[in-house]
């Protein structure tokens, strides 16, 4: 009797090949998540990644966020906002943080008509590209 072997091409080797390499690349994602107002605090702010190593955040971002936003907002938000990236969903993400979303809305980068749903916003994955360009250390991308 002969046995079959798996081929490459089978959905639960590709699966679990991709939850492997999704779980390496979220490896990098900040765990211990502290407010703006925490961070504004410290000279060189910074926090920790799942995989324990030290992420430090440009300063110059963090005094930029801490202009422009207000107080309120600054004890509230926790960085790095983090965009969910789901690979059903080609063109498009989410951010679980209504927090994060007021004060997209109030930097001006998601409108104000837009809605926060069901504990989500869905935009567009080049808006959050475009987001994360912008505040480069105060934003992180997750494969969900």
């Amino acid at each position: 009797m002969s046995e079959r072997r798996a081929s490459i091409t089978d959905d639960s080797i590709i699966n679990r090949w991709m939850n492997l390499e999704i779980s390496k690349i979220n490896n990098s994602i900040v765990t211990a998540r502290k407010t703006l107002s925490q961070l504004l605090e410290e000279d060189n702010p910074s926090s920790k990644t799942k995989d324990g190593r030290e992420y430090l955040f440009k300063k110059e971002i963090i005094n930029e966020l801490g202009n422009r936003l207000p107080e309120h907002i600054q004890k509230r938000l926790k960085l790095p906002i983090l965009f969910f990236f789901d690979l059903q969903v080609d063109d498009s993400c989410y951010i679980n943080d209504k927090t994060a979303f007021e004060a997209l809305q109030i930097l001006g980068e998601i409108g104000y008509k837009r809605e926060f749903r069901n504990n989500r916003h869905w935009m567009g994955k080049a808006i959050a590209y475009s987001i994360k360009k912008k505040y480069p250390s105060a934003v992180q991308i997750v494969m969900a």
